[in-house]
């Protein structure tokens, strides 16, 4: 398949209220039956950026995972996003991404943000994830993950670059730079997904969710401060001959992840 269509669901989200976050964001997915290949929820999306991981977390058979297939089925996409997860008594802050057919893949995140004490209430991954869908190979990432170039950097197994976020709306400038920046040093697409409003923090959110070429230029940013849904598609053929008109990989320093 050489398009794939994307849809970025940039929510408000009711802190630390899973159904009323469920109930909310199940009204937007659906109205994209039939129309997307992959629709994209943020990070955390049952709760916001919580640190309270024992009262809130799941397990893989839990409600959260149950409803997220049930979706995948009525919309025939990919449904993505983040919750958190109660795996052999460690928390993980998991990236879910769950295929019309019922298969589950997940991402857990590995660069924890340890200034908002993330560090202390969650267990780091150490595995990064790479899927294929629709003749697609997609990377996974989350959130503070994006400032880590090396982690992300593209060896010439990924075509999609996907970050899901609670990015805070100070440092919407980075998120921004930093979208552009791993498009562009990893010849692919990235998207990016990051929620509105203010959570129990008193944090603010401006969203800012976008799909960025391999070029580093926006294909779409969704509104700042909006509750918003946008499906926006990716050409791979544009990708595969932007990468032999200019192999700049070819140049690339070799290197190894510990």
């Amino acid at each position: 398949m050489d398009r794939l269509k994307i849809g970025l669901i940039q929510p408000d989200l009711v802190w630390e209220n899973i159904p009323a976050n469920l109930e909310h964001l199940k009204a937007r997915i659906v109205r994209f039956n039939k129309e997307a290949d992959i629709l994209l929820l943020p990070e955390l999306f049952t709760t916001g950026f919580t640190m309270r991981t024992a009262e809130f977390a799941e397990r893989m058979e839990g409600n959260t995972v149950r409803w997220m297939k049930e979706l995948a089925v009525v919309t025939c996409a990919v449904i993505g996003g983040s919750i958190i997860i109660e795996d052999e008594g460690k928390y993980m802050n998991r990236f879910l991404w769950i295929r019309p057919d019922g298969q589950l893949t997940y991402y857990d995140k590995k660069h924890l943000f340890r200034m908002g004490e993330e560090d202390r209430h969650f267990t780091a991954g150490n595995s990064l994830k790479v899927i294929e869908h629709k003749g697609w190979r997609i990377r996974l990432n989350i959130c503070y993950d994006l400032r880590f170039p090396v982690w992300s950097r593209n060896t010439g197994d990924y075509d999609l670059l996907i970050f899901i976020a609670n990015w805070p709306e100070r440092r919407k400038r980075v998120w921004k730079t930093l979208l552009q920046a791993r498009a562009i040093e990893n010849h692919c697409y990235v998207a990016g997904v990051n929620r509105i409003g203010t959570d129990g923090n008193g944090i603010s959110y401006s969203g800012d969710s976008c799909v960025i070429d391999f070029k580093g230029y926006p294909v779409k940013f969704l509104p700042a401060n909006k509750e918003s849904a946008s499906i926006i598609e990716i050409d791979i053929d544009k990708l595969k001959k932007f990468r032999k008109k200019f192999p700049v990989n070819l140049d690339a320093d070799p290197f190894k992840l510990l």
